[in-house]
């Protein structure tokens, strides 16, 4: 196996038409498959996605990377976990022109409509502009946290504008890989690297994640498990929007005599779910419903990008796909 802490590309060769089998990835065709078909070629490609048009291959480089984010009407929160994230790619690739886009075009008219203007485009507007720039070759960035819907609608893009440049490729979230057949264990990196609180007895830590219909859910699971592996056995992740929810563990916690929950946020931003799900002072806030349990609850809003070293992650996952763009 190659070393994943550097990156992984599946490459996409060199027409609109024809894929060529893989150059460096975790799954390799049976080399009994012969001539297999260009579906069986794409179903197999994971990691980092890198496309390299023949046609274009005379084309000056003029490079740029996108950092596409759901994006927050939350400025201050924007400029300290989005914005700061962008601003540590750019530092690290400072010949690339970074550009952040927001997928959710919610985001941006609400932006707009309360701010004035919005200085962020969805991904499609920002690709056609770099086009009339002319930029060649553009490397997409998620700051998605699991390959779920929102990561999806990446991959989408990345097929949709691919052959419309000279190259381009496509990183991945911020935990993908979770140290099976040798890979890195992204999860296991980012559990490691949460500011959670130190253990105390009667105290229980509760992540509120965002959770998804898509069958990417189960990676709550898996974070789960490292944190056991971590002995957190105090810490547990619970989802406003998938499984498990928050019912799913407040009986345990009052079985086990936990006294008092404090509620983090395991989203790349505290924003409107932070504020007003978790945090919020409503009767359905999680905040209220735990304390209406007879639970002590404390509410830290602090979004991921806030991390240090959860924006360092970032800035590799960044680095991953600049070089499956530039090689």
């Amino acid at each position: 196996m190659k070393n994943w802490k550097k990156f992984l590309a599946v490459s996409v060769a060199c027409s609109s038409l024809f894929i060529s089998a893989p150059a460096d990835a975790a799954y390799q065709l049976n080399d009994e498959v012969a001539n297999p078909p260009a579906a069986l070629q794409m179903a197999t490609q994971i990691g980092v996605l890198s496309y390299k048009n023949a046609n274009l291959q005379n084309q000056a480089n003029k490079d740029a990377i996108v950092v596409l984010s759901f994006g927050t009407t939350f400025k201050d929160q924007r400029a300290k976990t989005i914005d700061a994230t962008a601003k540590a790619i750019q530092a690290a690739h400072p010949g690339a022109k970074v550009v952040t886009a927001f997928t959710s075009h919610i985001v941006i008219k609400h932006i707009t409509e309360n701010e004035g203007k919005c200085d962020y485009m969805t991904p499609e507007q920002t690709l056609e502009q770099l086009k009339k720039e002319g930029y060649t070759r553009v490397a997409l960035v998620s700051l998605d946290i699991i390959p779920g819907m929102e990561y999806k609608y990446d991959v989408a893009l990345f097929h949709e504008y691919k052959t419309q440049f000279k190259a381009m490729t496509l990183g991945t979230p911020l935990m993908y890989w979770q140290g099976q057949e040798e890979q890195r264990d992204d999860v296991m990196e980012v559990m490691q690297s949460l500011h959670l609180p130190a253990y105390k007895k009667g105290t229980a830590i509760l992540l509120m994640a965002h959770g998804t219909p898509d069958p990417s859910n189960a990676y709550y699971s898996v974070m789960q498990a490292k944190l056991k592996a971590m002995k957190r056995n105090d810490v547990h992740i619970y989802t406003v929007e998938g499984w498990p929810s928050l019912d799913d563990w407040a009986g345990k916690l009052k079985m086990h005599k936990v006294e008092k929950i404090i509620l983090m946020p395991l989203m790349m931003v505290a924003g409107d779910h932070a504020n007003n799900d978790m945090a919020g002072d409503e009767e359905d806030s999680h905040k209220i419903i735990l304390q209406n349990m007879g639970f002590k609850v404390e509410t830290k809003l602090q979004g991921l990008g806030e991390n240090k070293k959860i924006r360092n992650i970032y800035v590799e996952r960044a680095d991953e796909a600049w070089q499956a763009l530039i090689n």
